[in-house]
């Protein structure tokens, strides 16, 4: 089993009588259904659909002081903080950056020996494993404690990217990218039954109409790794652009219909002069069916 400490991760903390209601509203996840000891997976969008931030959430017990622990990417930490106090009005609530004495460890390929009060098991995708919140100073206690190798941030970089999991800022550009165009309703990251949160209604009529047409897929690299950001062609047409690579893997957001196309006139797949193919052909024909964990 394997742990990481990731630098890129940060920690917000929301507590007090009326934060389950106020999240709730705000966000693209259930939060009515946490509890200590479980995660979801969602986000905070603008009124028109696109993506503020995505996060993992968890409650936090009450011998923690109780109230929600958000991981987010702590570049944005800050900045979805102060985002959450500007919607807070009267609520009673209050809204904290704590990235600074809390950070996260992914821990993957096995089952911790023990869960510490704050471990939660990433709800996006099986194999990406166990989450636990823990400051940095204590991340080499918590592996020998829970049975891990701690091993460097990159070696968790390449595990996520091998299983399709894109992240904001190497996959997607946050405000730019809607929560169907980077597989949140795959990765169980939008709960179309809840009822009403920032940006609900464009992102619901995107689920029923089936208007996605965009999506991040996964591909594999023939040979040397094309840069992020480089233009993804089929023969000399542009179908989207290469996200983050890794170990022979990587995530491309493109227009799956141009891809399909591409595919049925038996053209090759290039990113920077670069040889690539699909790793399953199936992600741009035909979509799973969206589930909610």
């Amino acid at each position: 089993m394997k742990a990481a400490f990731l630098p890129d991760r940060g920690v917000v903390k929301v507590s007090g009588e009326d934060a389950r209601n106020f999240l709730n509203g705000l966000v693209t996840t259930d939060v009515t259904l946490l509890q200590p000891g479980l995660g979801r997976f969602g986000a905070l969008l603008t009124p028109q659909g696109k993506i503020t931030a995505d996060f993992l959430i968890t409650e936090a017990p009450a011998g923690h002081g109780g109230g929600f622990l958000i991981d987010a990417p702590r570049a944005l930490a800050q900045n979805l903080a102060d985002k959450l106090g500007f919607y807070k009005l009267r609520a009673k609530v209050a809204v904290e950056n704590i990235s600074d004495s809390m950070g996260v460890l992914a821990v993957w390929e096995g089952e911790p020996a023990v869960k510490p009060d704050l471990a939660f098991a990433d709800p996006r995708h099986e194999g990406l494993g166990w989450r636990i919140l823990v400051p940095e100073d204590l991340k080499h206690k918590v592996a020998g404690l829970i049975g891990a190798d701690l091993v460097d941030s990159d070696a968790y970089e390449a595990h996520r990217i091998a299983l399709g999991v894109p992240r904001g800022g190497l996959d997607f550009m946050y405000s730019d990218a809607f929560p169907h165009e980077t597989n949140m309703d795959r990765l169980h990251g939008v709960d179309f039954d809840k009822g009403c949160y920032v940006g609900q209604e464009v992102v619901s009529r995107m689920q029923h109409r089936g208007t996605a047409r965009t999506r991040i897929v996964r591909v594999t690299l023939e040979d040397f790794s094309p840069e992020t950001g480089v233009a993804v062609l089929g023969g000399d047409k542009q179908l989207g652009t290469m996200g983050s690579t890794a170990g022979g893997h990587g995530l491309a957001l493109v227009r799956i219909d141009r891809v399909a196309d591409a595919l049925d006139a038996g053209l090759p797949l290039t990113a920077g002069g670069l040889a690539i193919r699909l790793t399953d052909p199936n992600d741009v024909r035909t979509p799973p069916k969206q589930t909610v964990a």
